[in-house]
């Protein structure tokens, strides 16, 4: 039998890389439907292209900020490698970073004219809602909770996705 890294772990640490892909997850979905509907272009011509990078840019920063907190928190006194381990933790929030990856990339198939912006901020909202569903789903059989509770934990991060969608139409 041979022993992989995640066996050679204390048992709390065996589930954090899950624990911080779905928290980067849902985060990051979260994230990239609060920034798609804040796109507003209003008495200017929209630019997708700019919007797609500007959410890239968005989500490497919230990244970083939140490795390097979760690094500062995590120092001691001792710590003599504290640049090397902020990096380290900087690097473990790439989940949040992929999240965004389908409202880049509906946003830069709008810059290709494949379609309109308000267009691809609508497709972008949905995918990340259903994301949201399938993000909470599951986190929630990752912690062992069987179907029915689930997908009840999927319905009440679809309804995080849904109070941005609420709230991009009220506010247009």
């Amino acid at each position: 039998m041979s022993v992989g890294r995640s066996d050679s772990l204390p048992p709390g640490r065996r589930a954090e890389p899950l624990q911080r892909l779905l928290f980067g997850g849902v985060y990051g979905s979260v994230l990239a439907s609060a920034l798609a509907a804040a796109l507003s272009h209003e008495g200017t011509p929209a630019n997708p292209g700019y919007d797609a990078l500007w959410v890239a840019l968005s989500a490497v920063a919230s990244a970083a900020a939140h490795g390097y907190a979760h690094s500062v928190a995590h120092q001691t006194g001792e710590d003599t490698h504290v640049t090397t381990s902020a990096v380290r933790s900087m690097l473990t929030e790439w989940p949040l970073v992929a999240a965004v990856v389908p409202t880049i990339a509906v946003l830069l198939g709008s810059h290709a004219k494949w379609w309109g912006e308000a267009s691809a901020i609508d497709v972008a909202l949905t995918i990340n809602t259903v994301a949201l569903f399938g993000w909470g789903v599951w986190a929630a059989r990752v912690a062992g909770r069987n179907w029915p509770g689930s997908f009840r934990v999927g319905g009440v991060d679809v309804l995080i996705g849904l109070f941005i969608v609420f709230a991009n139409v009220l506010s247009k």
